[in-house]
Parts: structure tokens; sequence; C-alpha cells
């Protein structure tokens, strides 16, 4: 495994159970997440899901989806998301302990990929990001949100490595908003939207196509 994330699956392990009794920090931005993606789920969509954490927006999105498979790294994050998923009764999502680069995704079978506040963890964006465009349909679309921690100022360098250095924190690669959208045209696809939420945040969300197929997509600027 690449050491990077396997010094994140290690820190994520650890932060599982405190991770889930976390309040969401800014729940208006949250819901207005949630709505957005709505926006273009449809009924027979299979959607793949990465770095799902305990599952909960996979939980939310569930009705607006034929299946959702939702994945992470850390196995600890998974086995509280299956026990939610349990005591919700949600039976179209299911759970398992993948990354974007594993081979046993074949290429081409999502309607659907999501990634929210997970590339900014991934040390080689590109990749990823033509990665997920592989595993697409023609037409098919990437919703992601991230934190653009690169352009949250300098502090945040200096002090962001030292807590990684002593396990306190993840990996972080610091994207700047202008980065990540060149890296979704490089990867071949087409921004439909864009949004931050919440506004006074970096927290840039964006959806992209892949060219092709028949959806259409719907685009807000």
């Amino acid at each position: 495994m690449n050491p990077i994330v396997a010094s994140n699956t290690r820190f994520w392990d650890r932060q599982a159970p405190s991770y889930a009794e976390k309040p969401v920090p800014d729940e208006a931005a949250y819901r207005t997440t949630l709505d957005r993606v709505r926006a273009h789920l449809a009924p027979t969509d299979r959607v793949l899901e990465l770095g799902c954490g305990t599952g909960s927006t996979a939980l939310a999105l569930a009705p607006s989806a034929r299946h959702i498979l939702a994945t992470d790294a850390s196995e600890r994050m998974l086995q509280i998301a299956r026990q939610k998923a349990e005591a919700a009764r949600v039976t179209n999502v299911h759970f398992r302990q993948l990354m974007h680069d594993d081979a046993s995704l074949e290429p081409e079978p999502f309607d659907k990929v999501m990634a929210f506040n997970l590339l900014h963890l991934i040390a080689d964006v590109p990749a990823a990001i033509g990665r997920v465009a592989s595993l697409l349909v023609p037409g098919g679309l990437f919703i992601s949100k991230t934190p653009c921690i690169g352009e949250s100022g300098v502090l945040w360098r200096v002090v962001i490595p030292l807590l990684h250095a002593v396990g306190r924190a993840p990996y972080v690669n610091y994207l700047e908003t202008a980065e990540l959208r060149d890296h979704m045209t490089n990867a071949g696809l087409e921004i439909l939207e864009t949004g931050l939420y919440p506004a006074k945040t970096h927290s840039l969300f964006i959806v992209a196509r892949k060219p092709g197929g028949g959806v259409a997509g719907k685009s807000f600027g």
C-alpha cells in the first residue's frame, strides 16, 4: 500500500468513533450540497461514492439512486456505516473497503461517481480524477466537493505537516480552486456546475461530465 494511503488509513481508523459522533460543522451548507447532488441523480443511477466515511451522505442520497456502492480505505469507518445502514433499513447502499485505483473496479460501470472531502487527501489528484473518468459511463457525472486548502493561508502549510508527522492529522494536498478545475478539464471532463458551500470557505463543489452518451446534465454557472 502507498505510504500516504497507509498513514491516512491508520489515522481515519483511529478517528472513526469520534468522527461518527461529531455534528456537521455547517448544517445549512451540507443540506445545500445534498440538494445540489440530488438535482443530478436519477432513480436508475448506479453510483459510486469514494471516501464515504461513516456513510451519512450515501444513506441520505440512497432514495435518489438505484444503487450506491460506498467505499472508503478505513474499515473502521465502514463498520460504523454498515451499522447505520442496518438501523435505517437502507438496502440499496453497499459498503466496501477500497480506493479509487482498486483493480476490482472495472471501466465504465457507473452513471455517477461522488467524492466529498476526499481529493485534498490524495497525493496524485490528476491521476485520481483520470481514474474516476474511466469509471464513468459516457455522459456520466463526477460530483465532488473539495476543500481547496491551498487558498487558506500560509499557517495551514506549516501546521498540518507537523501534525501529520506525529499522527495527529492526515496527509493533505494544498489544492487551489483554479488548479482543481484544470485537473477536471485536463482529464477530459466538462464542468457543468460549481459552487462554494459554505460560501465563506474554499470548499469547491464541482459537477463535471464525461463526454458522450445522452446525459446532458444541468448547468448553474
